[in-house]
C-alpha cells in the first residue's frame, strides 16, 4: 500500500486507476534512468583502434551522473505554465488532506498564462500582479516567483506587440521596480528566496522593460474608412459615457475639437464620480469654482487620490463556498451543491490575496 500522508519515508509512488485495478506508475527518476541506458552504449564496447577502453568504470559512472544532473537542470530551466481551470482551496490539515493551499501554490496552478490572452481577463491579471508586487512578492516560493516573472514577461511582450494598455503596464512595472529597490537596499532585513544576484537581474530586467515601453510609439493609422470625426455628436457622447477611466476620457478628448468639447461636460464627470465613489466620499471633497458651481472633473481626480476607484473587469475568478474551489467562471467546476449559482462569489484581485492569509 502506498503512503497517503506527507511522510518522509514515502517512496513517492504514484498510482493510476485502470479497468484492471490500480497500477503503479514509474517515477521520473526511473524513466530518466531507462532513457539514459537506451541512449548511452555500454562503455565496454567503446574501443579505439588500439583496443584501449575510452572510459574506465569510474569515468563512465561520473559521466552518467553528470549527464543526468544536466538533464534535471535543463528541465528546471524550462518555462512551464499550469493550465488548471480550478483548484481546491484548503486552509487547514484534515485526515484526507495534509497541509494547506498558499498564495504561491494558487498562483502557480491557476491558468494565468492563458488568461492574459483573453481581453476580458487581462486587466484582472495585471491588477493581481500589481498587488502581489506591492506586498506579497517575498511571500511567494521560488517557483512561484519564477512563474510570476515569466507571466510578466509574456504580458510586456504582448503589450509591445499589440500596442495596447501601455499605461496599465507602466503602473505595474513602477510598483514592482520600487519594491525591488526597497528589497535590495534592505538586504538582511527581509528573507529573499534565491541569490542576491537573481534579484539584481530581475531589477535590471524591469528597468529594461520600462525603457522599452517609454520608447513605444503608436503608429499612425492610415485608412480611408470611417473615423471618429465622421460620427455624429450623440454617438461620440455615448462612447464617452461608456468609459470608466477618467484618464481615458481626457486622452480621447485630445483627438478632435468635438471630443474635447464633449469631454468637458460636467454631467459626464458627475456620473463618473457617482459610479466610482459613494456619496459620502465625494461630498467631503467637492471642489467649487469661483462662480459657486461644482467642478466635477477636478473633484474626480481629487477623489482618485484619496479612495480606490471601483474595479470593473470583464471576467474574474469565482469562489464556490460549498466546494471551497477557486475557478474561472466560464470554465466552471464539478460542484455538488443543489443550487450552484447561489454558492458562487466573484473574487476581486484583493480578495484573491486575502483568501490565502492565515
Amino acid at each position: 500500500m502506498p503512503f497517503l500522508g506527507q511522510d518522509w519515508r514515502s517512496p513517492g509512488w504514484s498510482w493510476i486507476k485502470t479497468e484492471d485495478g490500480w497500477k503503479r506508475c514509474e517515477s521520473r527518476s526511473q524513466e530518466l534512468e531507462k532513457e539514459s541506458n537506451q541512449r548511452n552504449p555500454d562503455h565496454s564496447i567503446i574501443l579505439n583502434n588500439e583496443d584501449e577502453e575510452v572510459f574506465s568504470n569510474e569515468e563512465h559512472g561520473y559521466a552518467s551522473k553528470k549527464r543526468k544532473k544536466g538533464h534535471f537542470r535543463n528541465d528546471t530551466n524550462t518555462q512551464y505554465f499550469y493550465r488548471e481551470k480550478w483548484i481546491y482551496v484548503h486552509k487547514e490539515s484534515t485526515r484526507e488532506r495534509h497541509g494547506y493551499c498558499t498564495l504561491g501554490e494558487a498562483f502557480n496552478r491557476l491558468d494565468f498564462s492563458s488568461a492574459i490572452q483573453d481581453v476580458r481577463r487581462f486587466n484582472y491579471v495585471v491588477k493581481l500582479l500589481q498587488l502581489i508586487a506591492k506586498s506579497q512578492l517575498t511571500s511567494l516560493s521560488g517557483v512561484a516567483q519564477k512563474n510570476y516573472f515569466n507571466i510578466l514577461d509574456k504580458i510586456v511582450q504582448k503589450v509591445l506587440h499589440d500596442q495596447q494598455n501601455p499605461r496599465l503596464i507602466k503602473g505595474l512595472l513602477q510598483d514592482l521596480g520600487s519594491t525591488l529597490c526597497v528589497l535590495l537596499r534592505g538586504v538582511g532585513k527581509s528573507v529573499l528566496v534565491g541569490n542576491i544576484d537573481v534579484w539584481v537581474c530581475r531589477l535590471e530586467t524591469v528597468l529594461a522593460w520600462q525603457k522599452q515601453l517609454q520608447n513605444l510609439q503608436m503608429p499612425q493609422q492610415v485608412g480611408h474608412g470611417l473615423t471618429l470625426s465622421d460620427l455624429p455628436l450623440h454617438t461620440l457622447n455615448s462612447i464617452l459615457y461608456r468609459l470608466s477611466d477618467g484618464s481615458d476620457i481626457v486622452t480621447l478628448g485630445q483627438v478632435t475639437p468635438a471630443l474635447r468639447m464633449l469631454s468637458e461636460d460636467r454631467r459626464l464627470w458627475k456620473a463618473l464620480c457617482q459610479y466610482h465613489f459613494a456619496e459620502k466620499q465625494f461630498c467631503r471633497h467637492l471642489i467649487l469654482s469661483e462662480s459657486g458651481h461644482i467642478e466635477w472633473k477636478r473633484t474626480y481626480f481629487a477623489l482618485q487620490k484619496c479612495y480606490p476607484p471601483r474595479e470593473q473587469y470583464g471576467d474574474t475568478l469565482h469562489f464556490c463556498r460549498h466546494c471551497s474551489i477557486l475557478f474561472w467562471k466560464d470554465s466552471g467546476h464539478p460542484c455538488t451543491a443543489a443550487d450552484p449559482d447561489s454558492c458562487f462569489l466573484p473574487v476581486s484581485p484583493q480578495h484573491f490575496i486575502d483568501l490565502f492569509k492565515f
